[in-house]
């Protein structure tokens, strides 16, 4: 069964042995940002601060740092499984005759399994705060020595689309300015940003509520780039393979899991633009103070004894690469869709995930490796990346040896280097000429071809011997070398 909670996470954790606890007190001026940093740079365990200064609830940083826990939190050892559920439902064939259309019951009440359903009440409904709700109550971290305040770094921002309806999560961070109002970053090509945008054209306030510490499936699919108009719920629900129960908000018309920790309600108004930051980002730099509009707190929801979830960013890599490399193993189906010719991709940590890309495909045809870098700089996110590389299948992308190799040896800077300007952008992009505007580069490392004006024939590629090979390898207990 999927975890219906945060806590429900947290335990299957500890009895993993993937947590432990801290019973010091820590305050959380920098230091326990300090602590999480050096843990998680040492590849450590998730970190539940028990006796947190000022506060009584505990804190909990870490819980998704390694592939293990996201292999504990997802419940799969195999994430490209995720996406493949995704792109079987979008490439459903539609039944047309009686015989298809009983066959498809099945598959229809299994997708119907997945949508959310609101109840009546649930955990988070525990304590509710309507007339005078106040952000004090919340342990939030100040991260770096020169950020503008403490900081929401992990709750997740949920937005309705005013035309389709649709839901959307997005991790946003949130600086607090006072008892009632926040920072809203998020950057202008996000979902949240475009729903604010479409309120404002018509002189309206957003509602939104920020959920801070749901389900691991709920929190996933928050940071993931799931396709335009999907609603993101029933996104946690693929996932799960069961739906969310949702209650419904007490101050605005939202829904948010029954099971959350934390709820805060409100609006965002376009009126109220404040300046925000500057802040440690993931880029390991500091992004500069600029402005953004500001949320409004109108209601509470909690429940009695809350845990507290919250991450920290710097230079990777930190927790953010683990939810990073699980987005890349199960969107490859989806790429695939769009680019059937890729074999594997690979985002890399030290990449902050928009930096570059590499793909492996399987080239049948001259230019194809910069046909699939045009393709790729169309789709969602990925128009974001400022440098894909692109190999042969031969090469193995996850070992980035392997890569280096290949654009070293397969690639010639002038013909094979693909420069284009004026695209968009990641806002965090520190070397960008212009904000969310910039260049993006492409590394066609495959072999060429004679069409592609590699006149002088191929070198030949180093082989063993088969038959030596094999006498070796029988041998090989032999020696004492190991395996």
């Amino acid at each position: 069964m999927p975890f219906e909670s945060l806590r429900d996470f947290f335990e299957a954790l500890e009895k993993a042995g993937e947590v432990r606890r801290i019973k010091t007190k820590v305050s959380t001026d920098l230091e326990i940002a300090e602590i999480l940093r050096r843990v998680m740079y040492a590849k450590g365990p998730a970190i539940l601060f028990e006796n947190v200064d000022g506060s009584a609830m505990p804190v909990l940083g870490n819980a998704f740092g390694s592939m293990r826990r996201m292999e504990i939190a997802l419940e799969t050892q195999n994430f490209e499984s995720l996406g493949t559920r995704l792109t079987e439902l979008l490439n459903r064939e539609i039944p047309t005759s009686v015989l298809a259309k009983l066959r498809s019951l099945p598959k229809l009440a299994e997708i119907t399994g997945y949508a959310p359903r609101v109840v009546k009440q649930g955990p988070v409904m525990q304590i509710l705060e309507t007339e005078a709700p106040s952000l004090s109550f919340l342990p939030a971290l100040k991260t770096w020595p020169k950020d503008a305040g403490k900081f929401i770094t992990f709750g997740l921002v949920l937005t309705k689309n005013p035309e389709s309806g649709s839901r959307n999560l997005g991790v946003y961070r949130m600086q607090i300015y006072d008892e009632k109002t926040m920072a809203m970053h998020w950057q202008i090509h996000k979902r949240g940003a475009q729903h604010f945008k479409m309120m404002a054209e018509q002189g309206k306030r957003l509602e939104v509520a920020v959920i801070i510490g749901a389900d691991p499936a709920s929190t996933y699919v928050a940071v993931a780039p799931v396709p335009e108009g999907l609603d993101k719920y029933l996104f946690a629900g693929i996932i799960r393979r069961k739906g969310l129960e949702l209650v419904r908000c007490q101050t605005v018309d939202l829904e948010v899991p029954a099971n959350s920790e934390i709820v805060l309600e409100g609006y965002v108004d376009p009126n109220d633009i404040r300046m925000e930051g500057p802040f440690g980002d993931h880029t390991g730099y500091y992004t500069p103070e600029e402005p953004y509009p500001t949320f409004h707190l109108t209601g509470v929801m909690r429940r009695t004894e809350p845990i507290y979830l919250t991450t920290v960013v710097g230079k990777p890599t930190l927790e953010d690469a683990y939810l990073g490399k699980v987005i890349e193993r199960s969107f490859l189906p989806l790429v695939k869709v769009f680019q059937p010719e890729v074999v594997d991709m690979s985002m890399p940590a030290a990449g902050w995930f928009q930096g570059i890309a590499i793909f492996s495909i399987k080239k049948r045809y001259p230019g194809q490796a910069k046909k699939v870098m045009l393709g790729l700089w169309g789709l969602g996110q990925l128009s974001l990346t400022k440098i894909f590389v692109v190999v042969d299948e031969d090469i193995n992308i996850q070992n980035h040896d392997e890569v280096i190799w290949a654009i070293t040896t397969r690639a010639d800077p002038k013909r094979d280097t693909l420069i284009i300007d004026g695209l968009p952008t990641d806002t965090l992009d520190p070397a960008s000429p212009l904000l969310n505007l910039g260049s993006k580069m492409g590394i066609d490392a495959t072999v060429k071809t004679k069409e592609e004006g590699f006149e002088r024939g191929w070198q030949e590629l180093e082989v063993p011997d088969p038959i030596i090979s094999k006498k070796v390898d029988d041998k090989w207990p032999e020696f004492g070398l190991g395996d």
